[in-house]
């Protein structure tokens, strides 16, 4: 790891991250319960659903099966994991060409290329000094809507991630992405609940570009 290189990049990039997507095995009742965290967000912009949406770190593609559950639509995944992008393909949930290799903070897409792009459990794991470049680039491949459900804190926290510092970083990203981003509009909130949604407890956001 360079020494002015984040610890995350390698973490997630590497043997850390493989661990994670052999703990996250796609089971019918995690696909279920994303499909029910979708259809809850999108029972909100119903008529004017995106036609398309990007997946910054999708690991093995629950929420992008959960979506194509409920709405067609034309999908595409940034990943930093081998392993990830790997099974992504094979398994059938997006074709290669739509699986770029990468990170949040440098998007190979053009401006406005998705009407959505979103991260579930993924802000909190991008190091404090990458956040803000990683969510503007979030903001700007986005034509339409931008979604995130991360943990929540009131106040930017890092906290120890299976014994491991600098991995897990908990914050209002509701409050950022409207403080930093003028021309987004809050469409709803709410929570998933780890007990119904097979996920993690997190606090989900959605916005639209003015």
């Amino acid at each position: 790891m360079a020494a002015d290189q984040p610890k995350a990049l390698d973490a997630w990039s590497g043997e850390f991250g493989d661990r994670y997507t052999e703990r996250n095995a796609r089971t019918t009742d995690a696909v279920r319960g994303r499909t029910r965290v979708w259809g809850e967000v999108f029972r909100t912009i119903v008529g004017d659903m995106p036609k398309s949406a990007l997946e910054v770190g999708p690991n093995l593609g629950l929420n992008l099966q959960g979506i194509q559950a409920l709405a067609p639509m034309d999908l595409w995944g940034i990943e930093p994991n081998p392993a990830a992008r790997k099974r992504l393909v094979e398994d059938g949930i997006l074709p290669q060409d739509r699986v770029i290799e990468g990170f949040g903070h440098k998007i190979p897409l053009a401006d406005g290329a998705v009407e959505m792009a979103f991260t579930s459990g993924v802000l909190i794991h991008v190091d404090p000094s990458l956040l803000d470049q990683t969510m503007r680039e979030i903001h700007r491949v986005s034509s339409k809507y931008v979604f995130c459900a991360e943990y929540f804190s009131p106040k930017a926290e890092t906290i120890t991630y299976r014994g491991e510092t600098d991995l897990l970083f908990k914050n209002d990203f509701g409050s950022l992405y409207l403080d930093n981003f003028p021309d987004l509009v809050l469409v709803d909130y709410g929570f998933f609940w780890r007990r119904t949604t097979v996920m993690d407890d997190s606090t989900w956001w959605l916005f639209r570009k003015a």
